[in-house]
């Protein structure tokens, strides 16, 4: 099972579409996964009609239309692999310790917010998460998402996307 991971995608805010590389890969994956800071409907209108499986939150920039169709917390399982996503996890001081208390059932939390990539496991158990933006670098050398395989109830191949800068 395929998974494409993304969040903080801030359009129309950060960039007026998102990349086109990203935008391939999201037929070609059984699920989307969205952490959150949509801040525009048009995109999430665009991963639900393109998507396989669309499992996505609100983030602190997202408005009211957006919190009434996404929760704050989504729940999944996908082949096995209890999956969670949230937007915000706190400060990166004491992030394992915490989701690790916050989230003692699943195998996996991706979240967004920082737009910092970020794959670390809390605990024994619990990988933690965060894609990046693919639209708003902040401090980060690059643009990015990720991809990852599920298979025989274990994530495996994450792999995270470097995007062209933007001309």
């Amino acid at each position: 099972m395929g998974l494409l991971i993304v969040a903080d995608t801030h359009l129309p805010t950060r960039a007026k579409t998102l990349p086109p590389q990203l935008l391939d890969e999201v037929p070609r994956a059984d699920v989307v996964v969205h952490a959150g800071d949509w801040v525009d409907t048009a995109t999430l209108d665009l991963l639900e009609e393109h998507a396989a499986r669309l499992i996505g939150v609100y983030g602190n920039n997202d408005g009211p239309e957006l919190r009434s169709r996404l929760p704050e917390v989504a729940y999944a399982e996908l082949a096995g692999v209890q999956l969670g996503v949230v937007h915000e996890t706190g400060p990166a001081q004491g992030r394992e310790r915490r989701c690790a208390e916050r989230f003692p059932g699943l195998d996996v939390l991706v979240f967004g917010h920082s737009h910092i990539p970020w794959d670390t496991v809390a605990g024994d158990r619990l990988r933690l998460l965060n894609p990046g933006s693919p639209t708003d670098r902040r401090r980060q050398p690059y643009c990015t998402y990720m991809t990852a395989e599920i298979a025989a109830g274990r994530l495996t191949g994450v792999e995270l996307h470097r995007l062209p800068p933007r001309t």
